[in-house]
């Protein structure tokens, strides 16, 4: 059996892959700060659903596909560690990107969440403007 916080975290990344933003929104915090790593198009800050939301939108408007495949969950009562491979076609090049994202939870609910690629200078150069 997994852990609440897994199956949490999962229930976001199907919700992501299906667009259910409600799905999403109820299972955020109002105030989740989301820190994705780099410098390219969707790398950054973001603090509040609706700026994070924002930057989940920047995804289709940059990439031509999207995906990503969960490798492994790992959690206890307040992180969850989620390895992720993501593909992604952008301006005739694919990509797949290894990532690593770390979920702090409370009460149920994503608070704060990194976004880190294993191969930050490949992310970079394939989601540069």
């Amino acid at each position: 059996m997994a852990h609440p916080n897994a199956d949490l975290v999962r229930k976001g990344f199907e919700a992501f892959a299906a667009g259910d933003m409600a799905t999403l929104d109820a299972i955020m915090a109002d105030d989740i700060a989301w820190h994705a790593s780099g410098t390219g198009v969707i790398a950054g800050d973001f603090e509040g659903k609706q700026a994070v939301f924002g930057s989940f939108a920047r995804i289709p408007q940059e990439a031509d596909s999207f995906s990503q495949e969960i490798h492994a969950i790992l959690a206890d009562d307040d992180h969850v560690v989620a390895l992720v491979n993501a593909t992604a076609t952008r301006r005739g090049a694919t990509a797949t990107l290894a990532q690593v994202f770390v979920f702090h939870v409370e009460d149920g609910k994503a608070k704060e969440i990194w976004v880190t690629p294993f191969d930050q200078a490949a992310a970079d150069a394939f989601w540069s403007a």
